[in-house]
């Protein structure tokens, strides 16, 4: 087991750490060494059961699109080696000829905007330890599934966001990465399945689209995220890690 953060002072913060991805990443963030602050918005009960969990975790709920609720996390947080931004409204699978503009407006605010506002808030803390942003965003910004525009619109500003970040703070010694989750088999796409935006065809059609011909994990997610964000990564940034079975081949 790689111990990459066991020399790390300060934490790891890990936005929407109740979801399948962001417990995945605090997990193997928690068995590679590090310290971990499990950010979560609404889920109170999986948030405490996680913390006692892991051997080093303390659990902060936070609005992200409250720029004030942003800043009072990172403060809590006190020296911050890494942010894991892994939050993320659902996406329902709807054409985007459906969308309504109060829809997209609120997609935005939740995906856009609560990005900004965490980065923001967690910028000086990762300029004082060198430390590394890492995005979770997603695979669909390489190659557009119909019916995902809502994750792929809001998730390209993200990735621009990111991408801005590793140009203008790089001469602080601050990394920013992406990782694009594909198709997987918990997380979000769990609930697409149960509540049918994603049936046995749509699946069927998804995995011939895939050349691996099966779905990734939250795990796959946090081996990539964990990497960015270790220092085997020491020299990337900028970069987006798409994992997704070659879907976007």
């Amino acid at each position: 087991m790689q111990q990459d953060f066991a020399a790390r002072t300060g934490v790891a913060v890990v936005t929407g750490a109740t979801g399948g991805i962001g417990a995945a990443v605090a997990r193997m963030l928690a068995a590679r060494g590090s310290a971990v602050v499990l950010a979560y918005r609404s889920d109170a009960t999986a948030a405490a059961a996680l913390a006692a969990e892991l051997p080093r975790a303390t659990a902060i709920r936070a609005d992200l699109t409250d720029p004030q609720a942003c800043a009072a996390l990172i403060d809590a947080a006190g020296e911050v080696h890494t942010l894991v931004h892994a939050a993320g409204p659902h996406v329902p699978m709807i054409h985007l000829s459906r969308v309504s503009p109060s829809h997209f407006g609120e997609q935005i605010a939740q995906d856009v905007l609560a990005s900004f506002n965490i980065v923001h808030a967690a910028l000086p803390a990762l300029r004082a330890s060198r430390g590394s942003l890492v995005a979770v965003t997603t695979a669909a910004t390489k190659r557009f599934p119909v019916r995902d525009g809502l994750s792929a619109v809001p998730k390209g500003a993200v990735e621009s966001l990111v991408r801005g970040i590793a140009a203008e703070e790089g001469r602080f010694g601050v990394r920013a990465n992406c990782v694009g989750p594909g198709m997987l088999t918990d997380g979000m796409a769990t609930r697409l399945m149960e509540n049918g935006d994603l049936n046995e065809h749509a699946l069927a059609v998804t995995r011939a689209n895939i050349p691996l011909r099966t779905f990734g994990t939250a795990t796959d997610i946090a081996e990539a995220v964990c990497f960015l964000a270790s220092d085997r990564a020491r020299f990337i940034t900028g970069q987006k890690l798409d994992v997704d079975g070659g879907y976007g081949t």
